[in-house]
């Protein structure tokens, strides 16, 4: 990633995607996709309950409107809150090379496993999104728990 984009700008394109798939009545997680340059690959937010559809997380919804590329070691994965192991997987499977994360209080996903096996991981901590899901599963909590599989 060049000097001149900040971890911080990166994941304000994934923040902008969680608030539009709250507005849209789903689960405010958004997610980016970029090259290591910043340039903006693909972007989506979770559309579980718009699309009914369980496995449309906003990391995979972001990875699959990137479209098709010869590799992606080179890519950083930005997302709003920290990724499941069934996003962690996508991760490891095509070997992203980066994972931004907003935040990790409200949710403890896979990133520590992701940073044991040689992704850069970095978790902002970012109070918007922590806010943002604080709020959710306080006011959702039936749809939260069904989206982390509880």
């Amino acid at each position: 990633m060049t000097a001149m984009i900040t971890a911080e700008q990166l994941l304000g394109t994934a923040y902008e995607e969680a608030r539009l798939g709250l507005a849209q009545g789903g689960i405010p997680i958004g997610a980016a996709l970029f090259d290591s340059n910043g340039n903006l690959l693909g972007r989506g937010h979770n559309r579980r309950v718009q699309d009914d559809d369980p496995s449309l997380h906003a990391e995979t919804d972001a990875f699959r409107n990137a479209g098709r590329r010869r590799g992606y070691r080179d890519t950083i994965m930005v997302t709003t809150l920290s990724p499941c192991w069934y996003c962690s997987g996508l991760v490891r499977q095509f070997g992203i090379g980066a994972v931004i994360v907003g935040e990790a209080r409200t949710f403890h996903g896979g990133h520590d496993w992701l940073a044991d096996n040689g992704v850069d991981v970095t978790v902002l901590d970012d109070q918007r999104c922590v806010g943002m899901m604080t709020r959710f599963i306080t006011e959702q909590p039936q749809l939260w728990y069904e989206d982390i599989g509880d």
